[in-house]
This record gives structure tokens, sequence and C-alpha cells, in this order.
């Protein structure tokens, strides 16, 4: 198998980054996410898209969303750079999945299946620290002291967008916009669908064991 081209799909807190580093590692392909590129391109040209500003970065540095064309523009070109790729992130709705079919074929389409409630769990116990950005969990990787990161010892907080609230409204936009995109891949027969309530190990196990079976057909 050389250089797979896979799609990693999931809602927020299925566990698409850390399956995506475990793809990336062993088979040696990029892990292009749409966050990435869009900062490694925030300088991109984009005055021929005819929008309002003509950059990447005037759209972030305004706070104000990046329209489709542009993050269509900049994945396009992750993508061509790439030799192999997991894409993680993208396409977040059908218009954007309609233009990945325009850009590559993909080998493997995976969509890691967790249940919401075990999705608010999982999102709600995160901890990060406030001076190394490492990530905790209150229940599934606490730290050894309460409230006190391992590495430097800094103080560990939860996230605004990791209260319940928020969490549910969060799952609440990926059922309506990304749900049917898992839906259309299923309906052409692409789709892996993979049990992202196993442990870590055992998800990548049948990760693993998919891409090779899928990418090798």
């Amino acid at each position: 198998m050389t250089d797979p081209r896979i799609l990693i799909m999931g809602a927020p807190g299925a566990g698409k980054g850390t399956q995506s580093a475990r793809i990336t590692e062993t088979f040696d392909v990029e892990h292009v996410t749409t966050g990435d590129a869009l900062r490694a391109n925030k300088d991109m040209d984009i005055s021929d898209l005819g929008l309002e500003y003509d950059t990447p970065r005037e759209y972030m540095d305004q706070g104000e969303l990046v329209p489709d064309e542009v993050v269509n523009t900049i994945v396009e070109t992750a993508l061509i750079e790439a030799d192999g790729f997991v894409l993680d992130g993208y396409p977040r709705n059908m218009e954007q999945a309609r233009e990945l079919e325009e850009m590559t074929d993909l080998d493997v389409v995976l969509a890691l299946d967790v249940s919401e409630d075990e999705l608010v769990d999982r999102l709600t116990g995160r901890r990060v620290c406030e001076e190394c950005g490492t990530n905790f969990h209150v229940d599934f990787d606490p730290p050894a002291t309460d409230g006190v990161c391992d590495e430097c010892g800094g103080e560990l907080v939860q996230r605004d967008d990791d209260t319940e609230e928020t969490v549910k409204d969060r799952l609440r936009v990926y059922h309506d916009n990304t749900e049917p995109v898992i839906e259309f891949y299923d309906e052409q027969d692409q789709l892996a669908r993979i049990d992202g309530e196993q442990t870590p190990d055992e998800v990548w196990d049948d990760v693993k064991t998919t891409i090779e079976r899928e990418a090798t057909e």
C-alpha cells in the first residue's frame, strides 16, 4: 500500500485527532486539518475569488468565519502537496463534500461512532493547562494532582467551549451539517464505521485493519 488517501469523520470528542496521529505515524501520510491548513496559508492571495478580503488572515483577525470558497482552496492546495493524507475536519457540510469529490479520489472513508452521552462526558471532562496547553481528562486521563499540570505545574482549566451547554450546541451543529455528509458516503458504499466507544487501542486496531483492507482493494 502506497500513500493512502484517508478521510476520518466523527463528532467533536469522537477521537479523530488521536487516531489521525497514529494513522500519520503508521502509514507515513500527512495529517491535513482545516485549522492547520488555514494557519499555514493565512497569507495566501485569494483576491481572485472576489470576496470581502484578499487573504484568509483578514477573516481570522476579524474573528469572522472563513468562507467555504477559501477553505476549499486551502484544503485543495494541502492535498495536492501531500503524498498521501488523512483528512480531519473537512468536509463539514455537503457543499464541501461535493468540492472534495472534485479535488481527489479517496481510498478510505472512516466514521468514528460515539453516542451523544459519551461525547458530552468526554468533552465536559477535558481540562487544559493554561501555561503549556497539555490536555487532561478528569476521568480518562487525570493529572497526578487535581487541577495541576503534570508537565509544567500550570493551572488546569475547563475551556469555554467545553461546558455542557456549549458542547451540546456544538453537537447540534454537527448533527445538522456534518451527519448528512456521513450518510452521503454511506449511501455511496464508501463508508467504514468504527465503534469509537472502545478503548483507544481497540479503536486503532479496527482503524488500521480497515485502512489495510480498503486501501489495497
